[in-house]
């Protein structure tokens, strides 16, 4: 998680993997004792969370309540087990409780919502937690103005919501540089391929034309042709919102079958070992007085 220690890169980045492998897992067994949910949507976005977490979060677990906390918005809400997993890792939630998942009485609902003390809003309606977070984002420029930044994780998928666009357009004109959105480029939607596939650059494109600064990312190197040729965007502004497309892949096999609206991944089990090394660390408290 965001630590103020300096850490070579391939050790850092072998921590990333480290964390993210652990997310993943972690986001399969929660979703397999549950017996439904979408573990391969919440394995995909599982190296953006790693590095998100270890490198630029700055959030007090022990105190979701100060006014100085970064925000962390899953407006892709299908892939809270992701986010649950994050929060075990955290040590805001023990192992019994992540695997409440769905269960009747449990916090740990099939979508964020507020019923936890470090979910903002509840989300899962696509196309809703950008709006909702540049909101959050203006209210720290203009109303009471505090340093934490805003991140969002978006789908691909939601991408095609007239909302998102409102929301991009909107956060350029507030000049929103504490806003930050993430989009999961995994190629699929519920009962197929999106509109844009892998093809990162036509989200870092639309972006660009809205007056952000885009960061496309494309990996594995294999799979680089793919994105299509880089484009310069026009020099964004000093204050100008941030968005980072990463493509990624929903499981470890990229021949993914149909599967039903939900259905849990048990045989993902057989993919991903866990690994603990003891070297997760928390994310790094905010600065300033609340």
């Amino acid at each position: 998680m965001a630590t103020t220690a300096i850490t070579p890169t391939s050790t850092r980045r072998e921590l990333w993997h480290e964390l993210a492998q652990q997310l993943r897992v972690d986001s399969v067994r929660a979703t397999a004792a549950a017996g439904s949910g979408h573990p391969t949507s919440a394995m995909s976005a599982a190296d953006l969370i790693a590095v998100l977490a270890e490198k630029y979060l700055r959030y007090d677990f022990d105190r979701p309540e100060h006014p100085n906390n970064d925000h962390l918005i899953f407006s892709k809400g299908h892939a809270s087990p992701l986010l649950y997993a994050l929060y075990k890792a955290a040590g805001a939630i023990d192992d019994d409780e992540l695997l409440s998942l769905r269960q009747f009485g449990s916090r740990l609902e099939g979508h964020p919502s507020p019923v936890l003390p470090w979910v903002d809003i509840a989300t899962g309606s696509l196309g809703f937690g950008l709006p909702v977070g540049a909101g959050i984002a203006l209210a720290a420029k203009t109303i009471d103005p505090r340093p934490y930044r805003v991140w969002v994780l978006a789908g691909d998928s939601e991408m095609a919501e007239g909302s998102v666009w409102e929301a991009f357009e909107h956060a350029a004109h507030w000049q929103l540089d504490n806003l930050t959105v993430i989009v999961d480029v995994n190629r699929l939607g519920q009962s197929g391929e999106t509109m844009h596939g892998w093809h990162v650059m036509s989200y870092a494109e639309r972006a660009c034309s809205f007056g952000w600064a885009a960061f496309p990312a494309v990996s594995p190197p294999s799979r680089t042709n793919r994105a299509g040729t880089a484009r310069s965007c026009p020099i964004p502004t000093p204050r100008s919102p941030s968005s980072a497309a990463g493509e990624t892949c929903e499981s470890a096999s990229p021949h993914r079958r149909r599967r039903q609206h939900g259905e849990r991944t048990s045989s993902a089990l057989r993919c991903f070992r866990a690994t603990r090394s003891g070297r997760t660390k928390r994310p790094a408290a905010p600065t300033g007085k609340p």
